[in-house]
Parts: C-alpha cells; sequence; structure tokens
C-alpha cells in the first residue's frame, strides 16, 4: 500500500474509532438525565445537566494544557488513554453513586480536552493541502452516524418502557461501554505515515507550535491574529448553545411528555436518530460535495438559520414549557398545540440539519480567515465554545423551555448576523484569493 494509501486507511480508521466512542458517549448524554430520574436509590442526588456543565467546564480550562500533552505521549496513545476515561465514564452509570458521577466527569472533561487536541494534530499530520477537505468530509460523516447507531439501540432497547428499571439501565451502559472500548482500541491500526508523505501547511504550523509554545500562549496568541476575533467568539457562542440543546435538553423534553404515551422513553432514541440524518444530510451537502462555495458561504448559513428558528418555533408548539426540568413521572401540561411525535421528530431532523449548516460554513471561515494559524484559532474557539456549553447546561437545570429557546433565537440571530459580517469583510479585503480553494 503506497503513502496515500496508508493515510486514507489511518483517516478511516480514526472515523471508525470515533462513531464507536461517541455512539456510546452520545448516547449516554442523551440519556442521562432521564435515566437519572429513573434511579431507584434515594441516595443518588445528581443531575445529567450538571454533569454536562461541569464536563465542559473542565474542558474549555484543559485546552490550555492538551497540546502539551498530545506532544509528550503522542496523538495514538493520548486517544486510546482518553477513550479509556470515556469508557469509564460511561461505565459508572451501571452502578452510579454521586461521588463517582461527578468525579468522573472532572475526569472525562480533561480527556475531551485531550483527545480532540490529538484528533486534529492526527487528521493534519495524515493530510496534505489536497486532501485535508476530503479527509475532514470523511471524519464527518463518519462521526455524525454514531447518533445514527447509538439512538436506534436506545428506540428498540427502551420501546414501550414507562419506567427505566436498573435492569434496563445496566442492559444499556454494558453494551455502551463495549462499544466506547471497541473504539478506543481501533487507535491502535493507524499507522505511522511514511516520511516521505508531505504534511499540510496546518500540520506543520500545529507541530512547530506544540514543539515550541505552551497552550497557553497558542490560545491567548489568536486573538491579535485579525480584527475579525469579535464574530468569531460571537459564532462559538451561538454553536455552545445549539450543541448544548439538541444533545441533552431536547431528548428530555420528548422523553418527559407524558402525552406521547407508552413510547414518550424510547423517543428519546428516534430523536436521536432524526437528528443525526440531519447532520449526515447537511453534512453531506454542505460540507463533503461542497457545492455552495461559488455563491458563499451566507446562503448556507442564513438556511440553518432559518432551519433553526422553524425548528424552534414548533418546538415552542408542541413541548410543555416545564419538560426540561419535569420529574421523573413526566409532564401532563400541554403547549398550545396537541403534542405530536411526528412535529417532534421533525424538529429533531431539523436541529440536525441547521447544526450541519452552522457548522460545516463555521469550519471553512475559520480555516480561511486564520489560515497560518488555524491550530491557534481552533483552541480559541474550543476554549469559548466548552464555557458557553458548560453554562447552558447549568441553566438548564432551571429555566423553562419557553426561556432556553428565546436565549438560543437570540444567540442565533446575532451569531449570524456576525457571520455576515465577517464574511463581508473576507470577501472585501481578500478579493484576489482563489476563493473556490477554501
Amino acid at each position: 500500500m503506497g503513502p496515500e494509501g496508508k493515510t486514507l486507511l489511518n483517516i478511516i480508521i480514526l472515523g471508525f474509532g470515533f462513531m464507536f466512542m461517541f455512539t456510546a458517549f452520545q448516547t449516554c448524554g442523551n440519556i442521562e438525565q432521564t435515566v437519572i430520574k429513573s434511579f431507584n436509590s434515594t441516595e443518588f442526588h445528581g443531575s445529567g445537566y450538571t454533569s454536562m456543565a461541569i464536563i465542559y467546564g473542565v474542558f474549555s480550562a484543559s485546552n490550555l494544557i492538551a497540546p502539551s500533552v498530545v506532544a509528550v505521549i503522542g496523538p495514538q496513545l493520548s486517544m486510546f488513554f482518553s477513550g479509556l476515561v470515556y469508557s469509564g465514564y460511561i461505565a459508572m452509570f451501571i452502578h452510579p453513586f454521586t461521588w463517582s458521577f461527578y468525579t468522573a466527569s472532572v475526569v472525562v472533561g480533561i480527556a475531551a480536552a485531550i483527545l480532540w487536541t490529538a484528533q486534529g494534530n492526527l487528521l493534519t499530520i495524515n493530510s496534505t493541502d489536497a486532501t485535508i477537505g476530503r479527509n475532514s468530509g470523511i471524519f464527518w460523516a463518519l462521526l455524525q452516524f454514531s447518533l445514527f447507531f447509538g439512538n436506534m439501540y436506545i428506540y428498540f432497547a427502551w420501546h414501550g418502557h414507562v419506567h427505566i428499571s436498573d435492569n434496563d439501565r445496566q442492559t444499556v451502559f454494558i453494551s455502551l461501554t463495549v462499544i466506547s472500548l471497541v473504539g478506543s482500541f481501533l487507535f491502535f491500526l493507524i499507522q505511522k505515515p511514511e516520511p516521505e508523505a508531505t504534511p499540510s501547511e496546518a500540520s506543520e504550523s500545529l507541530l512547530q507550535t506544540e514543539s515550541t509554545e505552551s497552550a497557553s500562549i497558542v490560545a491567548l496568541d489568536a486573538f491579535s491574529e485579525s480584527e475579525f476575533i469579535g464574530c468569531f467568539l460571537l459564532q462559538s457562542v451561538m454553536s455552545a448553545t445549539k450543541l448544548t440543546f439538541y444533545s441533552g435538553v431536547y431528548g428530555t423534553c420528548i422523553g418527559a411528555m407524558t402525552q406521547f404515551g407508552d413510547d414518550a422513553k424510547s423517543l428519546i432514541g428516534l430523536s436521536g436518530i432524526f437528528i443525526g440524518l440531519g447532520e449526515i444530510l447537511g453534512g453531506g451537502v454542505f460540507g463533503m460535495l461542497n457545492k455552495c462555495n461559488r455563491f458563499g458561504r451566507n446562503p448556507v448559513v442564513l438556511l440553518g438559520l432559518i432551519t433553526h428558528f422553524v425548528a424552534f418555533y414548533l418546538i415552542f408548539l408542541n413541548i410543555a414549557s416545564d419538560a426540561p426540568i419535569a420529574p421523573e413521572e413526566g409532564t401532563h401540561l400541554q403547549a398550545y398545540i396537541t403534542p405530536s411525535v411526528e412535529v417532534a421528530l421533525l424538529c429533531s431532523f431539523l436541529l440536525g440539519l441547521g447544526d450541519s449548516c452552522f457548522n460545516t460554513q463555521l469550519l471553512s471561515i475559520v480555516g480561511f480567515m486564520f489560515r497560518e494559524d488555524s491550530a491557534s484559532a481552533f483552541a480559541v474557539f474550543k476554549f469559548v465554545q466548552s464555557i458557553t456549553a458548560a453554562l447552558a447546561f447549568f441553566y438548564s437545570n432551571y429555566l423553562l423551555l419557553h426561556w432556553q429557546l428565546l436565549i438560543m433565537v437570540v444567540v442565533g440571530f446575532l451569531g449570524t448576523l456576525s457571520f455576515f459580517v465577517a464574511e463581508w469583510v473576507v470577501v472585501s479585503s481578500r478579493r484576489d484569493t482563489d476563493f473556490d480553494s477554501i
């Protein structure tokens, strides 16, 4: 096998490893608040929202040290050990205790920063300028399939269950732990690229940065990169609020709707499947196929905004306001229309589609704006996104659904405007740049 074939195989293995790991972890995040409400133990006093807030809070701080860890032990071992931590967090739900729940949340936050730093490193050293777009698309598509498979399992495992018993919980989380471990061990199949395989400029920049600068300097240097940083940070906030809602809150809301009948709990998994379908469709159309460049990024971002606003409005009409904070027996309140499973699943699909519209274009413009120091820019992006996600998961414990939707509408509108401004400045100041090469 030639050098190019070996690096392509490495990318595919990387994608499958993350697909297995996040089939387990994203499914865990989607159902954990519902599972916690069903615990038969009076000694457990944890909250899934608080756990996710801790994870993202620690994740944000750990971005300052993660590149140094990856530089010392290498991306392959970094991903393997981080994967073991993810598996431990999932396994904790087999026999949960409050102390182990929150301790695992802290540790997995550290592991997340190391995992994603190593992923970016491995992706770039296995890519050239000609293949970085293709390889990113392959990785994105494989990662998004994790939403599909994990939630399909939940749908069939919990179909017809009104209450999640201890046996149901243990069966699900044992299975998810095994799936996560499979993903971790897949990383050992990744081979070292051939020396003659020329890495991309982004890879060289990342490797040089990790060996000569501390992570804190790397992150801080990005703030002086360009005048676009205000818009960039606002887009990070927008991305984080949406991530929080569709990855944890919305599934809990659906599971709390008693009007959906005995299948309400299994609908959490079905909702995740539809989110995944939206993500895969949008990622394929706007990311891998990349057919919209001649029209610029703004039409795709505008489509994402409209898609999200439609979804938020339908959720507001269809889901009871107290659904995010309802007790284990669910809510008996009704919103403004007769609750409809079909509308709820349509909203799941729209959330995934809208998110993929934003993400594909956000990654594109960040890579273009910070071409010479993309590692610094993405470090800042993850830092701000993680802090915002932690805050969003924290207020999800207390705010009614309509207030959470209002926050996302306001942040989404402002974030989209900031994207339009950034895109306009990019086009105006770099008219001589070959735009189709982005």
